[in-house]
């Protein structure tokens, strides 16, 4: 049997919450307060007033635009 893997962005959160020292959730929030912001805006902020790297910005803001519906 092979084990389930996750997939897509998600994959980067392990990582994501381990490099930064906060949940994902909290990455999310900040997403969340700043829309409608576009999504490279969005990779932006995170990086930008975060410190968050490019790959990381960009996971978490594909991975709540895709779970709003946006």
């Amino acid at each position: 049997m092979s084990e389930d893997k996750v997939k897509g962005p998600a994959s980067y959160f392990p990582s994501i919450e381990k490099t930064y020292g906060r949940p994902i959730s909290h990455w999310k929030e900040i997403v969340r307060a700043a829309l409608p912001a576009r999504h490279m805006e969005l990779v932006a902020l995170l990086k930008q007033q975060h410190g968050l790297g490019h790959g990381h910005a960009n996971a978490i803001v594909a991975h709540t635009l895709a779970e709003d519906g946006k």
